[in-house]
């Protein structure tokens, strides 16, 4: 699906897209050593297993294929909370509106997948809280995201801190920390339209897995 006419296609990843995962690691490494930000690091085999359960979302650019930007999806508290998380662009294809479509398909995705899930995530960047304001998400206290220590561990624990932030977050029991906490509440939302629609054959095999998965948890 592309409606920008820019030659540039986002996917739902699966296995077969593992061979970017690397070019990934490293766009968003160099993206937070640039910005000075916090970043809650991830592993080569995590993102691998993330687009071998089409739990994450790629986009390309040309008939070369090129990594243009990324974002996977994370549950938490039992499957009551996901999370659209390590989104990132490549710097050269920022002006094709790539945060906002690739965020709208993961929202989407999320959405199909764990229809009455609360969708949550921390950030610190500006443009990201507009795309988030825009789908839905309010800004709340960090007390009504996830209780989850899997995801908390994700920032970082004393003797490993994933974050150069995450100083902040310990000495404040984690109520608060430079990010902030954006919660989308589908009670809240009822009857609204998903902001895009997915092929068929891929809402057909989201369900499918939703499906399995239900079934072995």
């Amino acid at each position: 699906m592309n409606e920008y006419n820019d030659d540039i296609e986002i996917v739902v990843a699966d296995a077969s897209y593992e061979k970017y995962v690397d070019v990934i690691l490293q766009t968003i490494a160099d993206s937070a050593a640039k910005r000075g930000s916090g970043i809650a690091t991830r592993t080569h085999e995590y993102l691998a297993t993330k687009m071998k359960e089409c739990k994450a979302v790629i986009a390309l650019a040309g008939p070369e294929k090129e990594f243009a930007g990324f974002c996977y999806i994370e549950s938490w508290g039992n499957k009551a909370y996901v999370a659209n998380s390590g989104l990132i662009v490549v710097e050269k294809f920022r002006k094709h509106h790539l945060a906002t479509r690739i965020k709208m398909m993961a929202f989407t995705l999320s959405r199909l997948r764990w229809p009455h899930a609360k969708i949550f995530g921390l950030t610190s960047q500006t443009a990201v809280m507009r795309i988030n304001h825009a789908l839905g998400y309010r800004p709340v206290a960090f007390s009504e995201l996830t209780d989850d220590d899997a995801f908390w561990r994700g920032c970082g624990t004393p003797g490993h801190p994933c974050c150069v932030n995450f100083d902040v977050l310990q000495r404040s029991d984690r109520r608060y920390c430079v990010c902030t906490g954006m919660l989308y509440d589908p009670a809240e939302h009822e009857g609204e339209p998903l902001p895009i629609q997915l092929p068929d054959e891929v809402v057909q095999k989201i369900k499918k897995l939703a499906e399995l998965e239900s079934k072995t948890n």
